[in-house]
């Protein structure tokens, strides 16, 4: 990956207590090159799908895909040129790092059944400490990209935040050179901070894409394209990349304008779960932006 060959200098970002890695050749020299790595990975999703394609690209082969889903560990396997299977009893034992991909709720019940030998076991959750990992392994870490994953989106991997955590100085520099093989944007985090992170993120992904859900199904409703709003959600996001979001903040709500908000109000009432949010999230944005910065 070209760009990941030079120095990029300091990646921006309000999160404090995190260092950046340097990509120039003096920090390269520090580790020597990965070669004929092998990789299993637990999970097929969507974050699996993505991670594995570019880990397999990128840093070594991943040789088996396990999933509680045949299908889908098949259809991701068969990407690969690797082996699938829904049964942990047939895991491979050879692998050199397992990667964790599953829902959170899962990871226990998943990897209790797994004999990993004291391999490195790496799980991709933001929210879950590194610590959950110590009773399968001596040797655990965490490599959590912050992005939006849908199997059906190609992604642009360098360009894609990878926050690292091990539990020795040895793992954590193995999974910054494979994080390097990937990412151009590569920190390490801790757990609390990555989990705050993930809150973060859920705000500002997650919610949002929820209200882009609901605006579509009310402009549905009155027969109105969604389309209409994508220049809108566009320069939003643009915005909020380019300066302060609060600064970035229009609308009714700042001022708290009671007749545009009690209009609108007015016409939600067959809408009481929108009515609901309008009103909750007006006053937030109005109290938000009586406070001092």
């Amino acid at each position: 990956m070209e760009c990941c060959q030079q120095p990029i200098g300091k990646f921006k970002s309000l999160i404090t207590g995190v260092w950046y890695i340097n990509k120039g050749p003096l920090f390269l020299q520090k580790f020597k090159k990965i070669m004929g790595l092998k990789f299993c990975f637990i999970g097929a999703g969507n974050l699996a799908t993505h991670l594995a394609r570019a880990l397999h690209t990128k840093a070594g082969e991943v040789v088996q895909v396990y999933s509680r889903s045949l299908s889908s560990a098949e259809v991701l396997a068969e990407q690969l040129d690797a082996d699938s299977t829904n049964s942990t009893s047939e895991i491979v034992a050879d692998a050199d790092i397992y990667f964790v991909a599953l829902k959170d709720a899962v990871v226990h019940e998943v990897l209790s059944k797994i004999d990993f030998q004291n391999k490195l076991l790496v799980h991709c959750s933001g929210s879950l400490p590194l610590s959950v990992l110590n009773v399968y392994s001596e040797n655990t870490g965490v490599l959590y990209p912050l992005q939006t994953f849908s199997k059906s989106r190609e992604v642009d991997f360098s360009l894609i935040p990878v926050f690292i955590e091990a539990n020795s100085e040895r793992n954590e520099n193995r999974l910054i050179e494979i994080a390097e093989k990937i990412s151009c944007k590569v920190a390490v985090l801790d757990s609390a901070k990555r989990k705050s992170l993930h809150i973060a993120a859920v705000f500002a992904c997650n919610f949002v894409n929820h209200f882009y859900t609901l605006a579509a199904n009310y402009l549905a409703d009155q027969e109105i394209p969604f389309e209409v709003l994508h220049p809108l959600i566009e320069e939003t996001a643009n915005k909020a990349t380019e300066m302060q979001p609060k600064q970035a903040q229009t609308g009714p709500a700042i001022r708290f304008d009671e007749n545009i908000i009690n209009n609108h109000l007015e016409s939600l009432m067959e809408y009481p779960e929108l009515k609901e949010l309008y009103n909750s999230i007006s006053r937030s944005i109005f109290e938000l932006h009586q406070t001092k910065e």
